[in-house]
């Protein structure tokens, strides 16, 4: 029974070719092997892309639409017809031992195209609030000349005369077994069953060109560092044509003079005087939303931790946004005026803290200390 091609690429008989492209590019982009590792998705994309290739091929497809199957070689066993082995017929069996490849009919010059990538670089605050940029991208288009069908205007393909059409050429060797036919890619048309005997001036037989384009990105709030964005259909066209690729956008954050990130979290280090910190003080703080003020408690010391909320990155995949968090640093001045040291004398006077007590006094005290109490004093 012949495979129903318009079946497994969920489109209706009689589907356009529009149709067709639009229903295998959906597939392939989520079964294909790179990005999808689940059981069976690899197996399930060559059946996509078999189906595509009967149903965009001119001759695939009436034989399709006569009510037959395109890449019946007529071998006689059928899938798994050697105890359920997945070998067609005796000349599968003998190119499996023997290295013959059967290529069971022509095969498409229209193939999908390959993913691009391209790396853009963002300031923090547009990383953290989103933009929208210009890139200038380049990468192989369909041919304005040919469309994609790689011959001159006014010309057509050919059938191959080398493998008769059929994709494929064999050859016929003599071994211990008797007489053992391989088949192999036909080197003239590359398996396509076709040649184009006035190729587009163009593209030169290719269906595609490369072309210099400006595409517009939309980069969202809160993206990080390293992450990549994904334009549908906008890489690299395909031979003959065929549907493109998607091209990824990485992210690349510049470092910034002040902030530093974490995730949807924002830091920065400030510096007060010994004073400031001491009695406290209201800090007017420059942050990616304006100007803020923050206010320093009595007392504040070093290597506090104070906190803006919701004055971080949006939080990409959730709402609300992430923390300004302030690391502060308390300055001890290094020169004093004499009015200033007097001033400062007086202070640790009030406080008790004129005379401080040495380390070493520590440790003689404590000893003393001790030796008191075995003494018995």
């Amino acid at each position: 029974m012949a495979t129903d091609y318009f079946g497994v690429l969920g489109v209706a008989r009689g589907a356009s070719d529009s149709d067709i492209k639009r229903a295998y590019r959906r597939l392939a982009r989520d079964l294909h092997p790179d990005v999808n590792p689940a059981p069976g998705a690899k197996e399930r994309f060559q059946e996509v892309t078999r189906a595509y290739e009967a149903l965009t091929d001119p001759e695939k497809r009436r034989i399709v639409d006569l009510g037959g199957d395109p890449f019946d070689n007529g071998g006689g066993g059928g899938a798994g017809g050697f105890g359920g082995a997945g070998f067609g017929g005796l000349g599968d069996i003998m190119d499996a031992f023997f290295g013959g490849a059967a290529t069971r009919g022509p095969r498409s010059r229209t193939r999908a195209g390959r993913d691009a990538l391209i790396p853009i670089e963002l300031e923090l605050d547009e990383t953290v609030f989103g933009v929208t940029k210009d890139l200038a991208v380049d990468t192989a288009v369909l041919c304005t000349i040919c469309t994609g069908a790689g011959t001159a205007p006014g010309t057509h393909p050919t059938t191959c005369t080398t493998c008769a059409g059929r994709g494929e050429v064999q050859s016929v060797q003599r071994g211990f077994l008797g007489q053992v036919v391989s088949s192999r890619v036909c080197p003239t048309c590359a398996g396509t069953g076709q040649v184009i005997p006035e190729p587009c001036p163009e593209c030169g037989g290719d269906g595609r060109v490369r072309s210099r384009r400006t595409i517009s990105v939309k980069v969202p709030a809160g993206v990080e560092d390293g992450m990549r964005i994904r334009l549908t259909g906008q890489g690299e066209v395909g031979p003959g044509g065929g549907p493109a690729g998607d091209l990824y956008v990485e992210i690349h954050e510049r470092p910034h003079d002040v902030f530093t990130r974490d995730g949807e979290d924002l830091h920065c280090r400030v510096t007060l005087p010994m004073t400031s910190a001491a009695l406290g003080t209201t800090l007017s703080l420059k942050t990616l939303d304006g100007e803020e003020d923050l206010d320093i408690r009595p007392g504040t010391q070093s290597d506090s931790v104070l906190t803006l909320r919701a004055h971080g990155a949006p939080r990409l995949r959730g709402t609300g946004r992430g923390n300004l968090l302030v690391h502060v640093e308390v300055s001890t001045p290094t020169r004093l005026d004499p009015e200033q040291e007097k001033l400062l004398r007086e202070l640790a006077a009030l406080r008790g803290e004129d005379q401080p007590e040495s380390h070493r006094e520590a440790q003689g005290g404590l000893f003393s200390r001790v030796r008191d109490a075995f003494n018995g004093r």
